[in-house]
């Protein structure tokens, strides 16, 4: 079938939007109909240098309609309202477990476009040749997507569904840190270091967890305000200076939970010279350059933990729905991270989001 979708032919980052030729679904494989796709700081990195191979269809955040089925498909039948998430294996130990998350193939079914059991497979071409699609198993900045069964998840049909993508990535990241990995219990106390989409996503989710003292700190003075809005006890808008005696003076001994979302080494040390004794720092990403950094191990002696947290260690099928259920029961407004683009407007969402002018940029494929 023809569709169309933005093509990253290089690593300028910047795509152009092609007329593609589609095959598929295979076996295991469903075709969804996109209705809008969220825009993700990973979309910005992976269009430039990296593992991602050029040409490409980025976009991991999609959101759409059923249109056909594979060959062994038994979850999902034609006309089910969808969001596609990240791709797993299902038959290692972290998928036996339901961390998929930390599936033992998980940069190839996300990254290097060359799933198991697809390796070496286009089913996106164009007139100058093959494209690569399967980024995050799905490729959804495209009018349709190929996904496998187990990424495209199952939602209510009550709820919009052009709001609904972001789940896939970014808003379960954030709300999973807090719920799934942490495991935060009412009366403990929460720092949020970044309150972008992921970030905000953190902190409505530490507000269900019944935290009760919740700080966020950003450079962005509108994003602090709307976290404030959105749960937030307190906001710090952070400049060059640490920000880590502000917040001892404000919880004297220490927090219990921190969460970064920056990446940034200076503030993930921060984060962790937050927490009290017993507390937990969780990174949810990492320097795009793999860089290190130091730790004070007699400050982590003191049984503070450090972890590394991925898509918010979710098990989509049952993660996913649960937010729609708590946005459905305006518990979980992510609707107010969202700011809408025409497909065609692709390079300045990016441009937005990158600037922190837009928190979740989401595209709608009509």
């Amino acid at each position: 079938m023809k569709i169309r979708a933005a093509v990253f032919r290089d690593e300028t980052g910047h795509p152009k939007i092609e007329e593609l030729d589609l095959t598929g679904p295979g076996p295991g494989e469903v075709l969804v109909r996109m209705v809008a796709t969220g825009v993700c700081h990973t979309d910005h990195k992976s269009a430039g240098p990296g593992p991602v191979p050029k040409p490409v269809v980025l976009g991991h955040e999609g959101a759409g309609v059923v249109e056909a089925v594979g060959a062994g498909v038994t979850k999902l039948v034609t006309g089910d309202h969808v969001v596609m998430t990240f791709g797993s294996c299902g038959r290692c130990m972290s998928c036996e477990e339901a961390e998929p998350a930390y599936c033992n193939d998980s940069f190839d079914y996300c990254f290097t476009c060359n799933p198991p059991g697809r390796k070496g497979m286009k089913y996106l071409s164009s007139a100058q040749g093959p494209v690569n699609g399967y980024f995050f198993a799905q490729s959804s900045f495209a009018t349709h997507a190929i996904g496998f069964e187990r990424n495209v998840i199952k939602i209510r049909k009550d709820v919009p569904l052009e709001i609904m993508g972001p789940l896939g990535c970014g808003i379960q990241t954030g709300a999973g840190a807090i719920l799934n990995d942490f495991k935060l219990t009412p009366g403990k106390t929460l720092a949020v270091f970044g309150v972008g989409a992921l970030g905000l996503s953190a902190i409505m989710a530490g507000r269900i967890a019944g935290a009760s003292r919740i700080i966020a700190v950003d450079r962005h003075a509108h994003r602090v305000s709307l976290a404030r809005e959105l749960g937030a006890h307190e906001g710090i808008v952070s400049g060059s200076e640490p920000v880590t005696d502000a917040i001892m003076k404000a919880v004297p001994g220490g927090l219990d939970f921190v969460l970064d979302t920056t990446g940034v080494l200076s503030v993930m040390r921060q984060a962790v010279d937050c927490l009290a004794p017993r507390g937990n720092a969780g990174f949810v990403t990492s320097p795009w350059d793999g860089s290190e950094f130091s730790l004070n191990v007699r400050h982590l002696l003191m049984g503070r933990k450090v972890r590394g947290i991925i898509e918010g260690n979710s098990n989509p099928d049952v993660f996913i729905p649960r937010l729609v259920d708590y946005w459905k029961d305006g518990r979980f407004p992510f609707d107010k991270l969202i700011k809408f683009y025409k497909f065609e407007e692709i390079d300045k969402a990016f441009h937005d989001s990158e600037t922190g002018a837009t928190v979740k940029p989401v595209l709608r494929m009509n």
